[in-house]
């Protein structure tokens, strides 16, 4: 009869093997495969990863992560199906890029990059954040990188629905209609100050932009709240699903010091179209104007028309 130990012993090769053939397993499927519960399933499960034998997905089927073999991240591919909206949009754009300059993203993107950590893997290059794909090998990753487009060429390219506007724009016209070539040669250097001065204005909107996204992230960590999904991420607001206490909410995140009753009726109104209640914050305190006015709608019990 074999000691309680080496079953123990088989019942984890047992698990590896399943997994071997199988490839990313959920513990439900674990569990059928070696004849036990749910509760005896992670602790063998718990026992494999603390050896390094085992890796647990970030990414969720339900409400349970992948378990599978070191060799095994590229099958995770075909669970991206199970990614939140914001998440597979993200995936499918690296995915197709393989490469992403994470200051050239859209913000949504870039906190969707960082919940996606099974398919995103991050390195700098010149005090610069990138993202790779999962699959882009070492060799890849070279070549992308020596076609990797100028940071400023590219800014000005770049289209982007919430870029700086430039006030005022110069059509030079061709150099051999100008007969005055100092004059042609002020007009040109008028112009590229024109485009300095839009870069600078773009990289000034990204750095407040990355520093409202950041604080955000860091009262969610601190209060130990989850994000979920990303509804709308714009500069003036962050609006996320998260998870507190166990329950599903709505965040809307102001990025100004002072929000006003129009602030909390938008609130509201993006809370009752996805039936959740919602959480507001901002950067400063409410008003005590704010204040007496949730109080009164608190106590309100209705408004009737006088006939």
């Amino acid at each position: 009869m074999p000691q309680p130990q080496q079953d123990h012993l088989q019942v984890k090769e047992k698990i590896i093997s399943f997994i071997k053939i199988r490839g990313p397993s959920l513990p439900v499927h674990i569990g059928k495969e070696i004849n036990t519960n749910i509760l005896f399933t992670s602790a063998f499960l718990s026992e494999l990863i603390s050896e390094k034998r085992l890796k647990i997905s970030r990414l969720k089927v339900g409400n349970s992560s992948l378990y599978f073999i070191p060799e095994q991240e590229s099958l995770l591919e075909g669970f991206s199906q199970h990614l939140k909206s914001k998440e597979k949009e993200a995936f499918e754009l690296l995915k197709q890029k393989r490469i992403l300059k994470d200051s050239e993203q859209h913000p949504a993107i870039r906190v969707a990059l960082r919940e996606i950590k099974d398919f995103a893997i991050p390195f700098k290059k010149n005090g610069e954040l990138y993202w790779k794909y999962l699959k882009v090998s070492d060799m890849e990753l070279i070549e992308l990188m020596k076609n990797e487009i100028p940071v400023k060429s590219q800014t000005i390219k770049e289209k982007s629905p919430e870029k700086p506007i430039i006030s005022e724009q110069i059509i030079l016209p061709k150099k051999e209609e100008i007969k005055d070539k100092e004059n042609y040669q002020s007009m040109v250097g008028l112009k590229k100050k024109i485009i300095k001065k839009d870069i600078l204005n773009k990289k000034i909107y990204q750095k407040k932009n990355d520093k409202f996204f950041n604080r955000v992230k860091e009262f969610l960590s601190k209060n130990s709240i989850e994000i979920l999904d990303i509804e709308d991420a714009s500069k003036d607001n962050l609006i996320l699903r998260i998870k507190i206490n166990g329950k599903e909410k709505l965040l809307v995140a102001y990025n100004k010091k002072k929000i006003d009753e129009n602030d909390i009726i938008k609130a509201y109104k993006k809370s009752s179209e996805l039936a959740l209640e919602y959480i507001i914050i901002s950067l400063g305190e409410p008003s005590k104007k704010i204040n007496e006015f949730i109080e009164a709608v608190k106590k309100l019990d209705g408004i009737k028309k006088i006939e």
